[in-house]
């Protein structure tokens, strides 16, 4: 389990398992890595072999692959922010025994997303954590947790994995033709779980090409605004496909929970229950929606890379290869100082979004940044 689903890791792979046999062991945890390169996976991988007595390993690792085991402890977050009182009752799991494992192990993914509020919750336990309990973080960078936090942590860091490496792996794993899995990997840009959806979904690869095509056509303010309304769209539509069908199977066991039909009329005394799951699915919708936006914002940065190193004459296999006769044509109507203030615009946007500015503002003003002439730059 996780081992054999984790690429181009081998140096993090082998430091954690050292650590599980007992070499190098300490309690507190951060495996940090750009998105897609397997964060969760190592942190779980790792978790079931620090918990597993000997001739259990199976065992466990199902049960921690389903998130069951009763010695694993986890918080993740659908929403934009951890909230301090999951924390809190997380720190006060931790204070237990393992009941049947060697250790307690504590996970929190994204630990990037808490608060200093929040964070300063964790940082009371990983001061003093029990002797058999062990703490794993995941976050893309040490940089995005507070110093007094990176100071108590060993972290472990992942690399990206090369494009042939996560080919290798969506080829074995999902069974799709090795040529495939190498063109979703160069456009994922080695983003396991990108490249996995962009080779199993078409509807991904659909809404991917449009947002390429979209902003190789802008030829005026005018067109920069209708795309940026249409960009909005399809980051939408993203996240919908992903959102929807958890909210709709979420609603039905909390209405089957209840005791309550489906279409039936939910008791006054029952409200506040699904008013609660619906405020949690808001929260969802807006994390995914910034994370569909996210997405279109590295796949233009990915096509503004590839103009660029076409101007630059610069002999490197672009990530867009697919649509290679319509780089050459962009790197002929523009300079390569219009390619970096483009590429600028979008980092830009990237930053406000993040700092709630309203999308629609965020991307109009960037894609005015990717308004090109249709003539060949002098």
């Amino acid at each position: 389990m996780g081992w054999d689903d984790l690429t181009g890791q081998a140096e993090a792979i082998a430091s954690v398992r050292a650590a599980a046999a007992g070499d190098g062991m300490v309690h507190s945890w951060l495996i940090t890595g750009p998105p897609g390169s397997g964060r969760s996976l190592l942190a779980y991988a790792f978790a079931a072999a620090l918990i597993a007595q000997p001739g259990r390993e199976h065992q466990t690792e199902v049960q921690v692959a389903a998130r069951t085991h009763p010695d694993l402890g986890v918080l993740s977050t659908d929403a934009v922010t951890i909230r301090i009182e999951d924390v809190r009752a997380l720190v006060a799991s931790s204070q237990f025994s393992p009941s049947v494992g060697r250790y307690r192990v504590m996970v929190i993914e994204d630990a990037d997303r808490m608060t200093e509020r929040t964070s300063n919750v964790l940082l009371k336990a990983l001061e003093e954590p029990p002797p058999r309990t062990v703490w794993i973080l995941c976050a893309p960078s040490d940089a995005d947790l507070i110093p007094t936090i990176r100071s108590r942590v060993r972290t472990v860091r992942l690399r990206v994995p090369g494009v042939e490496e996560v080919a290798e792996l969506i080829a074995r794993r999902d069974g799709v033709s090795l040529p495939d899995a190498t063109r979703a990997a160069r456009e994922a840009q080695s983003h396991i779980g990108m490249a996995h959806r962009l080779a199993t979904d078409e509807e991904a690869r659909r809404r991917r090409a449009r947002t390429l095509q979209l902003a190789l056509g802008i030829h005026s303010v005018a067109g920069a605004v209708l795309a940026a309304a249409e960009l909005l769209e399809v980051a939408g539509a993203d996240a919908k496909a992903i959102t929807e069908e958890r909210d709709a199977e979420e609603r039905e066991s909390a209405l089957r929970s209840l005791g309550i039909e489906p279409g039936g009329t939910v008791p006054p005394a029952l409200r506040s229950t699904l008013k609660s799951l619906e405020e949690d699915q808001k929260r969802r919708a807006t994390r995914s929606l910034r994370d569909g936006l996210d997405r279109i914002l590295v796949d233009l940065l990915s096509l503004y890379r590839d103009i660029l190193l076409l101007q630059l004459q610069v002999a490197v296999d672009p990530v867009n290869l697919a649509i290679y006769s319509q780089l050459e044509v962009a790197a002929r109507t523009s300079t390569p100082v219009q390619t970096l203030a483009t590429l600028d615009a979008i980092a830009e946007a990237r930053t406000r979004i993040d700092g709630n500015v309203a999308p629609a503002l965020a991307l109009e003003a960037m894609l005015v940044n990717a308004v090109r002439d249709s003539t060949p730059a002098p």
